[in-house]
């Protein structure tokens, strides 16, 4: 099963990551934010991820990390 880590700090919540994302399992949260009052990425199904890295790839700020 795949590992998705989101260092939620350092993100910004521009969703790049959640449109790359072929199955769908990212979401920005519309409740949860960071110190720096930005809304963070969320997993809505880790179970799905298929650990393309997509997401990882796609980040500008390296905030995803992806494990098999």
């Amino acid at each position: 099963m795949a590992k998705l880590t989101i260092n939620k700090e350092a993100c910004k919540g521009c969703g790049l990551c959640v449109t790359a994302c072929p199955k769908g399992i990212l979401q920005v949260s519309k409740t949860v934010s960071n110190n720096q009052g930005y809304f963070v990425v969320e997993e809505l199904a880790p179970e799905k991820c298929i650990a393309c890295a997509f997401c990882a790839t796609m980040c500008p700020d390296c905030v995803i990390k992806v494990e098999k």
